[in-house]
């Protein structure tokens, strides 16, 4: 089965263009502002209109109310939402919306690795450091041992400091069926490389065929 590729942080038409032509199963739009990455509801709009169909939209919210969603749906239509807040919060937010929710998990030891999942899939990344202003992996890379001999029966998705040299060992040595990639395939903070984005696919879907 290949492996899910997932390309976040889109905010330029380069970027968005690259991820359609190249196959990404999902493109993410993060609606933090505290993030180099953040895109406004309008500014998501914009780019999702570039085609019809393609990846997956995936919106990023972190600790969100139900209105700041309600006001980004009205603005661009999303297939799934990836959530930072609580399995309670996630799972209101899914029956609130009806769409299918992403939760993630930061993991700094094995103790931390879930053992179920209450929404439709697990983001699992690093722990971020104390000094960190936001969520998520930071571009710092998850300890791939640590999920050694974890083989959870729910969808999951790797991410985390990955970029085109090491996606493929990450996936090989985790047995990842999906994976996540932002900063990695960056040329500036928020800004996509073209030839990035395509190499990372070519390499995660060739370590997922081997």
């Amino acid at each position: 089965m290949p492996v899910g590729v997932k390309i976040c942080g889109l905010t330029e038409a380069e970027g968005f263009d690259a991820c359609v032509t190249h196959g990404a199963d999902w493109i993410g739009f993060v609606f933090f502002d505290r993030s180099p990455r953040f895109v406004t509801p309008e500014q998501a709009a914009v780019l999702s209109r570039r085609t019809v169909g393609g990846p997956e939209r995936v919106g990023l919210f972190v600790e969100p109310d139900d209105a700041s969603v309600e006001n980004t749906l009205r603005h661009v239509p999303l297939d799934i939402l990836q959530i930072y807040a609580t399995d309670e919060r996630a799972r209101h937010i899914r029956q609130r919306f009806g769409l299918p929710v992403w939760l993630s998990r930061p993991i700094a030891t094995q103790a931390d690795l879930p053992l179920s999942c209450p929404v439709e899939r697990i983001l699992v990344e690093p722990r971020p450091p104390q000094s960190a202003t936001r969520p998520g992996g930071n571009a710092q890379r998850l300890d791939w041992s640590l999920l050694s001999g974890w083989q959870p029966p729910f969808d999951w998705m790797l991410a985390g400091g990955l970029n085109v040299d090491s996606v493929a060992q990450a996936i090989r040595t985790t047995g990842a069926p999906a994976v996540d990639v932002s900063s990695g395939v960056e040329k500036a903070p928020g800004i996509k490389d073209p030839e990035a984005i395509a190499r990372f696919i070519t390499h995660a879907r060739d370590a997922a065929a081997r």
